[in-house]
């Protein structure tokens, strides 16, 4: 039986514009060779490991699910004060040993377990970091700190750890920097940031919007709040975006929006952790319609980049609780096994436990700041009464 012959080259039918009734041009049966214009800065293209089958490979427990799940409810009660404890995200600024943040991760669920009554405490566990010009960009961008650049092996040590420190008891958090990286991720986290470089980002403000958790956009790098308040605003409204499937499928995501959305206070050309600067950025909140709630880091401008400095601001914030102030929902603490920081130098070995980006203070420093941040929390709801 006679067949009817295909579309010859050129002449491949196309589908046409409903609006106008006009043709698409024919569809080229040959690959145009556009190396004279395309892709000519792109030294190499690797193939990268789908989400799907990393969860596949490292899938999340029951036991984890339902940490992460509780965890975040309670988060959104803090948010929407209903419960008055105080949120304390803590941790290294970054992770770039596997065995040391599981280390710290056991010393610091030994010490919340006795402080759960007045403070949330999620781990800080962050694998990104953004860079002002060049430098080590993460755990999963570079996970031998060696420039080589292994992220599908990046990723799967992320996600590994992730579920090591959930198996723990303790819920984490992370900066989500990278707008792929979440699908491989996020359904492990309870809590996520927007860094002061990207609170003003579109791309960010929608992947909030369709986040499953809460998230904390940080003030601009100069001390602006309104585009923080801003981005709340726009992570509570549906968007739609381009992004990739857990399958690793290109798709067009739309998103509901995400209400559990908060400020971070983290200082800018000068701190603002001070009682007038909480009260400023509740104002503006309130102007915008949104609850007078703020998140202090404790880091960054705020101590003047100065790591042991994160105890005395600590102590400022405490005392405002102390106060009866109700507005201040959260802290963030920069904290290693170790203080301080080092440079990545290679051939030569890292100290173990001290932070290879920004500067920390050690685990026992963090203690005595935690037991204070608790003893605040204890005071506002006496004065309560």
């Amino acid at each position: 039986m006679p067949t009817s012959p295909g579309p010859e080259c050129g002449t491949v039918r196309a589908p046409h514009n409903r609006t106008t009734m006009t043709h698409i041009p024919p569809t080229p049966c040959t690959t145009l060779d556009t190396t004279r214009i395309d892709d000519l800065r792109i030294r190499a293209v690797r193939p990268l490991i789908t989400p799907a089958l990393l969860q596949e490979w490292l899938p999340a427990p029951d036991a984890a699910q339902q940490l992460v799940e509780d965890s975040r409810a309670a988060l959104a009660r803090v948010l929407a004060g209903q419960d008055d404890r105080l949120i304390v995200v803590v941790g290294p600024c970054s992770i770039h040993d596997h065995n040391e943040a599981l280390q710290y991760a056991r010393q610091l669920k030994s010490e919340v377990d006795a402080l759960a009554a007045d403070l949330l405490v999620v781990m800080r566990v962050y694998f990104e970091k953004p860079r002002t010009t060049v430098g080590w960009k993460g755990y999963i961008n570079d996970p031998h700190l060696d420039g080589s650049f292994a992220i599908n092996e990046g990723l799967e040590r992320a996600r590994a750890l992730l579920l090591e420190v959930l198996a723990l008891g303790l819920p984490v958090g992370t900066e989500f920097l990278d707008l792929l990286s979440p699908q491989f991720i996020s359904d492990l986290v309870s809590w996520g940031a927007i860094g002061a470089r990207t609170t003003e980002s579109q791309s960010h403000r929608q992947l909030a919007s369709g986040l499953s958790c809460p998230v904390g956009f940080k003030n601009g790098t100069d001390g602006g709040v309104r585009v923080a308040t801003d981005a709340m605003l726009a992570a509570a409204a549906p968007h739609a975006f381009m992004g990739m499937t857990k399958m690793g499928q290109a798709a067009i995501f739309e998103t509901r929006g995400n209400r559990d959305c908060h400020v971070i206070l983290r200082g800018g050309k000068q701190p603002n952790y001070a009682a007038e600067h909480v009260h400023a950025a509740c104002e503006l909140l309130a102007k915008s319609g949104l609850r007078e709630q703020v998140m202090v880091d404790l880091s960054h401008a705020n101590s003047s980049k100065q790591h042991a400095r994160q105890i005395d601001v600590g102590h400022d914030v405490a005392a405002q609780i102390a106060g009866g102030d109700a507005r201040i929902t959260g802290v963030m603490i920069e904290s290693h096994l170790q203080e301080g920081r080092q440079d990545i130098v290679a051939g030569q070995p890292l100290a173990p436990g001290v932070s290879v980006t920004d500067a920390c203070i050690s685990f026992a420093q963090t203690q005595p700041l935690l037991q204070a941040l608790a003893q605040a929390v204890r005071a506002r709801r006496g004065a309560r009464g």
